[in-house]
């Protein structure tokens, strides 16, 4: 897949594709089911267009965090589903500014030269998100491109959303979540250098940042583990543990991950960490022993689990 960070100076051969726009934060099944009909609109290239930062974090830079995904989660994701031309545009002054015709004239068909645009029923694009699918629709016309405006789907009379992803980790519900997005709700980036405790401790972790991320609900995770680079590549299970280290002091939210049966250095490495089963919330022990011996307890029913259907 081909990442572009700007909408203008393309070659050609990465231009003219049938795009699927929106925010995708999740790439949950809701947003699979627009690009799937973007896969299907057009005989070209499937592409994504979708904005960095997200426009929320532009207009609300002061809001609690909210994503569900990194935009390196993200990429990998729709990677995953076969997206070829991922345009991730940049969300500031300029794309703010942009009337939903300017949007469409001269990102769309001038920058981008879209064969075909999908988008959900709910779109809203342009300033003061004035333009919406029908508008979206109209203009592709004048401009010689197709628009498909794809239903919003659902389960049980609900649509599938960010909201209630969200929701349902932050009640410590990953395979809820999992439901929603049609995979395991990951936390992706690089392994950071940390205090070392845990490899004093017997149980070596690697630390990875949650800055700007939505937090799930605090606490230790059976979790399956995909090392993205270097000679350690490939799936591991292991167990996790997101939050503040109590035991310790520490205030600053990060994740830490032991890897099972695993000996070798990932520091700069990157990291997928699936969250499959929420096993306890966060606690302050009395002492070092017992922390270890609750950490060894995770450790087995964290077996257990991945070890299962």
């Amino acid at each position: 897949m081909r990442i572009h960070r700007d909408w203008t100076g393309l070659a050609a051969k990465d231009r003219g594709a049938s795009v699927a726009m929106g925010n995708f934060d999740g790439v949950h099944l809701g947003h699979r089911a627009v690009i799937d009909a973007a896969r299907h609109a057009a005989a070209a290239p499937l592409g994504v267009v979708t904005f960095e930062p997200h426009p929320r974090e532009y207009f609300a830079p002061g809001a609690p965090p909210f994503r569900l995904m990194n935009a390196e989660a993200r990429a990998n994701r729709l990677a995953r589903l076969g997206v070829q031309q991922l345009y991730e545009l940049p969300f500031g002054p300029v794309m703010a500014g942009l009337t939903p015709d300017g949007f469409v004239q001269q990102v769309l068909a001038d920058g981008l030269g879209v064969a075909h645009v999908t988008v959900g029923a709910d779109f809203r694009f342009g300033k003061d998100r004035a333009g919406d699918a029908a508008m979206l629709e109209r203009l592709g016309r004048d401009l010689g491109f197709g628009v498909t405006i794809a239903p919003l789907v659902g389960a049980n009379g609900t649509d599938y959303s960010s909201t209630a992803i969200r929701a349902a980790l932050a009640d410590g519900h990953p395979r809820d979540a999992e439901r929603m997005l049609g995979h395991w709700h990951r936390i992706e980036g690089e392994v950071l250098h940390g205090d070392k405790r845990g490899r004093d401790l017997g149980w070596p972790t690697a630390n990875m940042s949650v800055q700007g991320l939505h937090l799930p609900r605090l606490g230790v995770y059976a979790v399956l583990v995909d090392v993205l680079s270097g000679p350690h590549k490939g799936p591991w299970q292991g167990v996790a543990s997101l939050g503040v280290r109590p035991m310790f002091g520490v205030n600053l939210p990060n994740l830490e991950v032991h890897l099972f049966d695993f000996t070798g250095d990932l520091y700069g490495q990157h990291l997928s960490v699936a969250l499959v089963d929420f096993l306890r919330d966060e606690a302050k022990f009395d002492s070092l022993p017992a922390l270890i011996a609750q950490i060894e307890a995770d450790a087995a029913q964290a077996r257990a689990i991945l070890a299962g259907p």
